[in-house]
This record gives structure tokens, C-alpha cells and sequence, in this order.
């Protein structure tokens, strides 16, 4: 799984379209193998990037828990941590 996209549920606030729009992007160009796809390619590319947020938005929006929902500042500091822990940086 490509390691930029992130979990979007069960966050406070919840997920954004933004980021909704950025996962599916990442999803499409692990798939695709293209960073920018060609012209002859673009219209496919964006195509499929506008299904894949659609069904993001579709199952963030089915989906239920009853654990209380994450603090995003928590668990980027988790991540940073473990970072640090892993690479040395700082």
C-alpha cells in the first residue's frame, strides 16, 4: 500500500474533501504508474480519479464504529515519533 495515503476515518474533524481527493489521486498513480499522465492518457486518469473519491466519500460516509474518534494532532505526533525513532531525524 503506498505509504502517503493515509486512514480518513474516524477522525475529528472528519476527512476532507480535500483529502478525500488527494488519497484517490495517490490510489491512481500507484495504479497507473503515472506521476502526470500523458495527454492521451489525462481524460482516463482524472476520470478515475473523480470515481475512486466518489467511492471514498460513499464508504467513509457507510461505514460506523463506536470507538470515539482520533485527534488528528495525536496521531501525527504518533507518526512523527516513530519517524524519529526509525530514521534519525529530527
Amino acid at each position: 500500500m503506498c505509504r502517503n495515503i493515509k486512514p480518513l476515518f474516524n477522525f475529528e474533524p472528519p476527512a476532507s474533501k480535500n483529502e478525500m481527493h488527494e488519497a484517490a489521486l495517490q490510489f491512481v498513480r500507484k495504479i497507473s504508474g503515472f506521476n502526470r499522465p500523458s495527454q492521451a492518457n489525462e481524460a482516463a486518469f482524472y476520470d478515475a480519479v473523480e470515481d475512486i473519491e466518489k467511492s471514498v466519500r460513499k464508504l467513509l460516509n457507510a461505514l460506523d464504529t463506536k470507538a470515539p474518534p482520533r485527534d488528528r494532532e495525536v496521531v501525527a505526533a504518533k507518526a512523527r515519533e516513530r519517524a524519529r525513532e526509525r530514521y534519525g531525524t529530527s
